[in-house]
This record gives structure tokens, sequence and C-alpha cells, in this order.
């Protein structure tokens, strides 16, 4: 069975940080723009902090790639960090420390727990890794993932669904390509908008929903077979290890609740052509852990960025006395963002899904097998 799985390090103020991919078949093509053209898409949307008109993210691939195809062997990506010119002596590997220890700890954050769990005394140690910043390379990874899926037939996409209460029409599924939020209702974006604004203006941040959807997913990813291998969980488990992020749903999700069962399944019927058809899907595309065919639907809901700047009271860790939290430059929302790593996590998390059902040694080989496994699935 083969494995695919990455690992990523580096520090939001550190020189770079670095991503190793494991597992992608040899003989896939790669187009370093469509990696980079992922990377600016995260930098992107209105609400987003002073950071991001610093940094132009690129990736540099420094190992696994040869003439434009993998080599079966690990991808080491690397996106440098320009701030970092501004922070060599603080963010130093070695030498005398430099500059003020972060002794404010911040509410929501993991400052506090981190100092505690690591044994350290500044949470600069702490929030330099916990920093959303490390997305950055996971959504570099998600674009050689994205890449490798197509090349099957498999396509994800995302949008914004809802910023600080304010609701998108959910039956507006395609359109306004220029959108600075990702949402696909104009009407429902600029109200958005305007929730940022007096967020903004107020010190304040905003936290919202985002959906993503897969197409194109052949049946029978995942297993029902034992409770690590059911694709909804490893879906589940992976848009919760986005920073902020504080709730996940497939399909209906919670509106299950408020649904009868006769409502809630998707009834199967046969075509015209004599396949299995569904009229609904309710499931979001998973079925006893496994993909049934249809599209993918899954929703996270990021909690409002904990970094404000009117900060909310807390503990100075030094003076052990009460404090208003540190400061960091921070985004007043970033659910936008969060959706391109969402698509990210979704598509490292099919295409591990993909290789271990298929193999994962040579595209060719891959392609083969799939081509075969589909043609028997549409003959039943």
């Amino acid at each position: 069975m083969a494995e695919l799985r990455f690992l990523t390090a580096g520090e939001s103020h550190g020189p770079a940080l670095t991503v190793i991919l494991e597992g992608f078949p040899a003989g896939l093509r790669l187009d370093p723009e469509k990696i980079n053209r992922e990377l600016a898409r995260r930098q992107q949307g209105y609400g987003r902090g002073g950071r991001m008109k610093i940094e132009t993210d690129r990736a540099e691939i420094v190992s696994g790639v040869r003439f434009g195809e993998t080599l079966g062997s690990p991808i080491t990506m690397q996106v440098k960090n320009k701030d970092f010119a501004n922070w060599t002596d603080r963010m130093a590997a070695f030498g005398e420390p430099a500059g003020e220890k972060v002794t404010a700890a911040r509410p929501g954050h993991a400052d506090l727990t981190g100092i505690r769990k690591y044994d350290r005394t500044d949470i600069r140690d702490i929030l330099e890794r916990s920093s959303a910043r490390e997305t950055a390379v996971r959504v570099a990874a998600g674009a050689v993932a994205k890449q490798f899926l197509a090349a099957l037939g498999i396509e994800i996409s995302s949008r914004v669904i809802n910023i600080g209460g304010v609701r998108a029409d959910a039956e507006k599924t395609t359109g306004n390509e220029a959108s600075e939020l990702n949402c696909r209702d104009g009407a429902a974006e600029e109200r958005m908008k305007a929730k940022i604004r007096e967020a903004k203006e107020a010190g304040d941040t905003l936290g919202g929903i985002f959906e993503v959807v897969v197409t194109g997913v052949p049946v029978g990813l995942g297993s029902h077979i034992q409770w690590d291998r059911r694709l909804d969980a490893k879906l589940a488990g992976a848009m919760m290890s986005i920073q902020a992020v504080k709730g996940v749903e497939i399909g209906e999700g919670f509106g299950y609740a408020e649904l009868l069962g006769s409502l809630a399944h998707d009834e199967m019927f046969y075509g015209e052509s004599g396949r299995v058809v569904r009229k609904t899907n309710h499931a979001g595309g998973l079925e006893g852990g496994m993909t049934n065919g249809e599209a993918i639907v899954v929703r996270a809901v990021m909690k409002p960025i904990p970094t404000l700047m009117t900060p909310l009271h807390s503990v100075d860790i030094a003076a052990r006395e009460a404090v208003l939290a540190s400061k960091e430059r921070s985004d007043v929302c970033a659910v936008p963002a969060a959706s391109v790593v969402g698509e990210a996590m979704a598509a490292l998390t099919l295409a591990s899904a993909v290789t271990e059902k298929f193999g994962g040694d040579s595209m060719r080989d891959l392609l083969d097998a799939v081509g075969a496994y589909r043609q028997r699935i549409e003959g039943q």
C-alpha cells in the first residue's frame, strides 16, 4: 500500500517555510506557475493584514522533480520569508537572545498552553510556529496534489458562504469570478465587506464558513473496515488541522438534526443509461466512510482571529499579573485564505486515498489501474 504524506517546517519570521512530500508517483508533469497561483490566491482577500503587502510567496522546488516531471522521490519545496530580513537578530538560530520577550499571552491562541507544554519563557517560541503563515507551504503541497488529481479528472473548488453572520445565497454556485472574498453571491459579498470594515474600525476580527467541493471522484475511496480508514474522518481531521478552524460538517452536516429520515437520505434510481442516479446529495459524497460517486461537499467554520488590535484581557507570564494581550500584525478576516487552505488539505487527503487504493509508483500504472477500476464500476 502506497502512503502519501507530507511534513512542514519553519517559523513565521524565520528564513523560509519548507514542505516535504512523499508518495507522489513518478511521471507526474508539474506546472510551477500553477503552484504559485495557488500561493497568490492564499494571500489575496478583503480584510487581509500588512504581512501580505510584504510577502509575495513563490515556491522553489529543490528536490524530487527533474525536467518538469516527478521522480517518485520526496518533493521538497521552500517558500522564502522576505520579512526575515527585519528579524535576523530576533530569529537567529544561534547567538545571544535579541529583542524583547513576548510575555503577554493572547486568549484563543496557542500562546499560554504552548509555553507551559514546551517549558519556554518567551511566547515567540510558540507563536512563530503556531502562526497560520505555516499554511503557505500546505497550499504549495496542495497545488501539487491538485495537479495530480486533475490528471485523474478530479477537480476541487471552494467558496465562502458566511462571514460574520452575513450568509451567501446557497443557490449561487457559479459566477462572481472577480470576488475578493471567494464568494459567489455578489450582493452578499458587499454586505460582508461592510461587516469587515466595521470590525476593522473597532479593532476587532471576524470569522466565517467556507465550503470545499470535489467533483469527478471515483466510487470507493476510503473504507468502512476500520475507523482510521474512513475517508470522511480523514477529511474532517484535515480541515480541523487548519489554524482557527473549530468545526467541520460533511454534506447536510448539522442540518441533519432538523430532518426526518425520509428526507435525510439520498434515494437511488436507475437512470436511462442503466446507471444508478441520485436526485439529492445530503451525504456530501460520502457514505460508510467511502466516496459514493457524488460530489464531495465539506464545510468548515473559522473562528475570529485571536490577535486583536483592541486586545483582550489576559495575563503576563513573567510579571504574573493581569494585562492586555500582546498585539502581532494580523488580519481582520482570513476566511477567504482559509478556503484556499481547505482546498489544499482536501486535495492532499484525496491524493493519499487515491494512491492508497491504486498504487503510487508511476503515473502510467496508476492511470491504467484507475481506468480499469472505473470501467468495472460503471458496468455495475
